[in-house]
This record gives C-alpha cells, structure tokens and sequence, in this order.
C-alpha cells in the first residue's frame, strides 16, 4: 500500500509495518498511546516518555545525528522523522534503504494530520479518531475560555547563549497565537538570536516566557534577566506543551489555562 507524508513524498509498504523506528521525542509518545509499544525497536536519545522506553528499546543517537550501524541491525519497516527536527541528511540517507514517512508540522491541522496518517499506516484509526476528537475538544474549550482574556504581549526564549526566541512559521508560534499571546519577535523567521538590549527595546513587553527545551532555563535565570524589561514579567513554561504536537496536545490547552 502506498501512503503519502507530509512532504508529499510517497511510502510503500508491504504491510503494516511491525519494526518502528522514531527518531522524533513527541511522536514516539504518540506511537505509546496509539497502542505501538511493542512494534517501537530504536528511540533517540530524546524520547523520554515513557520514562522507560530509553531502557527498553534501542536508543540509536539523537535527533540530529544517528548510528546508521544500530538502525540497520534493527531491520526497520519504516523510520519516522520530522523536518524540523532531523536534518535533511539524515533523511535522504535513510530513504536509500528504508521506508521513512517524514512530518511537517506548524500548526495544530498538521499535527491531526500526522495522527491521521499513523492511524492509516499502523492501521489504528479508532484510536487516532479518538486521540483527533480529544484535542479537538479541548481546543475547541480553550478558545471559549481565552475569548475573556486580554490579549498579552510576549517574547518566547528557546536558547541563552545566544538568546534565541521563537519566531514566525513555528509550531511555537502558532500556540502563542492561539493563547492570545501578540509575539514580539513573531516578524522574525523560525528562530532568530536576539540580544538583551532587543528585549530591553521593546515597549509594552508583558511576558518573557522561559522554555524548558530546547534549553532547560531554571528559576536561576529569572534571576539573571529580572530587570530586562522594567514592564515584562519573566516566567517558566513547560516547553513540552509549546512544541510537542502529538498526543501532549490533549494535555496543552488545559496547562495553557494555567498561564492565564
């Protein structure tokens, strides 16, 4: 049967595949909750939920670099990648001898997308309907609830040194928007380096959200650009919730209503 990813490219398999490999953090989380457990042989160094399934399954590298030895000793039926979050490389190589279905995602439409197609490729479309309508809910919930809030200025940091932010084209970015949030840096492509004097620049800054990932920024950093922005309140978020666009996303909207 051939299948088509998110890059239009076309997938051929012979059956369902039984040997999976993930070489991205969120959706081996999905491949758990759409029932894949067993059929997951190599994980990244990344993938941390489950807790156990570094322990249990083959780790192969991480996202940007992989051993292609352990991958192949793996006898894979199909590779999943993202095109943020492996290189194009990484890929192309790949799809020289295995089948690799690659995601593209930057809002929430694309991520039921990329549910849809695991529910199609590892023949589980109940539970990726069922996974579909959840997130949908709560979605749908949320907007209800933002509807009261006023909107909010804010500057989204990835990275300290440099400092870097999420900028336009981002999953990131396309959250912030759904919670309300105006991105000051939202002019700006993907992830751009800013500098403290940029952040000190902007007028009517409310927020200065810290994400826990890429970069694991801590309440010692709040500390360290407390003052920045006289007008700007700086606060932690849960990186997770901004950038995993799989199953997590049952769980974002309800952790969003917390930041409000």
């Amino acid at each position: 049967m051939t299948h088509i990813d998110q890059l239009g490219r076309e997938i051929t398999l012979l059956r369902v595949p039984q040997r999976i490999v993930s070489l991205v953090p969120s959706q081996t989380e999905l491949l758990i909750t759409l029932g894949l457990l067993d059929s997951i042989v190599g994980v990244t160094k990344f993938c941390v939920h489950p807790a156990s399934i570094r322990k249990e399954k083959t780790v192969v590298g991480g996202t940007k670099k992989v051993n292609y030895k352990k991958i192949k000793a793996l006898h894979p039926d199909i590779i999943l990648c993202n095109k943020e979050e492996n290189t194009k490389e990484m890929v192309e190589y790949l799809q020289e001898e295995y089948q690799v279905h690659v995601s593209d995602i930057s809002s929430v439409q694309e991520a039921l997308e990329m549910i849809t197609q695991y529910g199609e490729i590892f023949e589980r479309k109940d539970k990726a309907n069922t996974l579909i309508q959840a997130i949908r809910a709560e979605k749908e919930s949320f907007t209800d609830f933002i509807k009261v809030n006023p909107k909010k200025r804010v500057a989204y940091l990835i990275w300290k040194d440099p400092l870097m932010a999420a900028g336009s084209h981002t999953f990131i970015d396309h959250l912030l928007k759904i919670n309300g949030f105006i991105n000051v840096f939202g002019y700006k492509n993907r992830y751009p380096e800013v500098s403290k004097e940029e952040l000190r620049s902007i007028e009517d800054l409310d927020l200065i959200l810290l994400s826990s990932e890429p970069y694991p920024f801590s309440e010692k950093h709040i500390e360290e650009l407390k003052g920045i922005n006289p007008d700007a309140r700086i606060i932690l978020v849960d990186g997770e919730y901004f950038s995993w666009y799989g199953s997590r996303l049952v769980h974002a909207f309800s952790y969003f209503k917390t930041l409000h």
